[in-house]
């Protein structure tokens, strides 16, 4: 499925929030694999991700790895650290490689999709964490479209339906962030007393905490107390810097809200005391191992679907400690 199909095959905001409102129950389900699954024994499997700095970047990746090896395979990691020539070059050594599949985890499409394309016409079977591209069979996400309109309900909630707020712009070509932001406007349509200043912040990767944390003191010198509700980011990182500029600026009037679920950020939203709004958290885990699964069900001569969701959770100020514990980090 093409990006623009897949972005306008998004959900209205009532059915989104209807899908998340079950979410809670099936984030703590048992991670086990599927019991119909064949042995990867003889086949090699490569994952190829931008970075693993990021809580959920890492996790993926190395559940990956592990379910790969698990099921018998011979796992090629291959970490690119956020530089995008690396990444080039590593999906680049893939096609002469010619392992018998291919994982590629995150990544901006002008980025991987060149690469990816030279593998899919090098017969190399393609699949994705997080990239929608037509040159992969399947791509295991979270179900963005109801996390991002449950955590836009959310901050429209908090404030009270009016306010300005202040977004860190999703990246361009980062699909699911794309979804996520979109689904934020699709909610904020409804609430016309929520403002957005402009212009949207930009943010930069690696140094992201540093950088949003330098972009929010900046931006809480324009807008003085009771003028700004809220700070919104398609992942966390930024807002995690951003909750800190908050902190050091001593600003409870405005809280923040993200997406991952990075322990660090998630700990804030858990803690009364931090203006840390909510975060949709995701499981990393469960997604890289479904990405594997359909890697071998594929290669076994099963039909995979061309997208598979797996459930996120919304954590607030009154149920991010329980959350913290269904994900299995320290409460």
């Amino acid at each position: 499925m093409d990006r623009r199909s897949f972005l306008q095959g998004s959900f209205t905001v009532t059915a989104a929030a209807a899908a998340v409102a079950t979410i809670g129950s099936r984030v703590a389900q048992a991670q086990d694999a599927p019991s119909d699954l064949r042995s990867l024994k003889g086949k090699t499997i490569a994952v190829s991700i931008v970075g693993t700095d990021h809580f959920f970047d890492l996790k993926a990746y190395q559940a990956q790895i592990a379910e790969i090896e698990r099921l018998g395979g011979t796992a090629i990691g291959l970490d690119a650290g956020r530089n995008d020539k690396k990444l080039v070059s590593q999906l680049q050594t893939l096609v002469t490689q010619k392992p018998d599949a291919v994982i590629q985890t995150l990544g901006a499409l002008p980025i991987v999709d060149s690469g990816l394309k030279k593998l899919r016409e090098a017969n190399i079977p393609v699949f994705t964490v997080d990239v929608v591209t037509d040159n992969a069979i399947n791509n295991s996400t979270s179900d963005n479209f109801s996390i991002g309109a449950q955590l836009g309900l959310q901050l429209a909630s908090d404030i009270g339906g009016k306010g300005n707020i202040a977004l860190f712009a999703a990246i361009e070509g980062v699909v699911p962030c794309e979804i996520r932001l979109e689904q934020l406007r699709a909610v904020l349509k409804y609430y016309p007393e929520i403002k957005i200043v402009q212009p949207d912040l930009r943010e930069i990767v690696p140094n992201t905490i540093q950088d949003s944390f330098q972009k929010v003191t900046a931006l809480l010198s324009q807008y003085p107390e009771g003028s700004l509700s809220a700070i919104w980011a398609s992942w966390d990182i930024p807002v995690l810097g951003a909750t800190q500029a908050l902190l050091a600026a001593g600003r409870k009037d405005v809280l923040t809200y993200g997406v991952d679920g990075t322990p660090e950020y998630l700990s804030l939203v858990a803690d009364p005391n931090a203006p840390a709004g909510a975060v949709a958290v995701q499981q990393p885990e469960l997604i890289g191992k479904t990405a594997v699964w359909n890697v071998t069900r594929y290669l076994a001569g099963e039909k995979v679907p061309a997208t598979s969701f797996v459930p996120g959770v919304l954590a607030n100020k009154q149920n991010a400690r329980e959350i913290q514990k269904q994900v299995g980090q320290t409460g």
